[in-house]
């Protein structure tokens, strides 16, 4: 009788080793973002996962195309942090997805073309848009429609909200908007890429505004306004 139970004994001991180093072996893989109800993604947002994957082809896709173009070792080493910059605008996008279905605003194909339409003659040209998207910006030509509906639906955002984000006092007031989004959406990030910054709505230190402009005729007239009145 004492030899049975101490047999019982030693079997539930051995089983409780068991587990625990079970547990002990998963736990790098429930702690690889900062969300354990995730492993292995590069960031979640509301819930959805954005995986390494996900985030190596588009980072990929930028470097085939700078590897591409005539000054491509200048634009691939000019972007070294590419990765975060990528990360940093899927993440975006997901915020301004919401943000959109928030102030009820949806964007039609033929306002993207419209809106590409007017990029174009601005840069000069099909050719100099695509270029100056693939170095200013590091969007790859398969990735312009994308970026493309983003910026418009951002500029319906903003005039749904009576908010011109051309001007400084804009472009603050589009930023609060979009954090007050991110907050909603509990964003995560695997601590190797940095970490979220709520009250900003931004990756890390990056500091681009959400409406991109390709002409530097915004930082004109932000430096004209800037200006002292004499």
């Amino acid at each position: 009788m004492h030899s049975s139970t101490e047999g019982s004994r030693r079997r539930r001991s051995a089983l409780t080793v068991s587990g625990a180093a079970a547990l002990l072996v998963a736990a790098p893989l429930l702690t690889g973002c900062g969300d354990d109800a995730h492993p292995g993604a590069a960031a979640v947002a509301g819930g959805e996962r954005i995986s390494m994957a996900q985030l190596q082809a588009k980072v990929e896709t930028v470097r085939n195309a700078q590897r591409a173009a005539p000054q491509g070792a200048e634009m691939i080493k000019g972007s070294g942090q590419l990765t975060r910059a990528a990360l940093d605008s899927m993440i975006r996008e997901r915020i301004v997805e919401r943000a959109a279905k928030d102030a009820g605003v949806s964007v039609t194909r033929r306002e993207v073309g419209e809106y590409q339409a007017q990029l174009r003659k601005q840069a000069g040209g099909e050719k100099r848009l695509k270029d100056a998207l693939l170095q200013q910006q590091a969007v790859a030509p398969s990735q312009i429609d994308d970026w493309m509906r983003i910026q418009v639906s951002v500029d319906k955002i903003a005039k749904a909200g009576g908010i011109d984000p051309r001007t400084p006092q804009g472009n603050e007031a589009l930023r609060k908007k979009f954090s007050k989004t991110s907050e909603k959406l509990h964003i995560s990030v695997n601590p190797r890429y940095g970490k979220w910054d709520v009250q900003a709505a931004t990756l890390g230190n990056r500091t681009e505004p959400w409406l991109r402009d390709l002409t530097g005729r915004q930082q004109d007239r932000q430096q004209q306004q800037q200006q002292p009145q004499m």
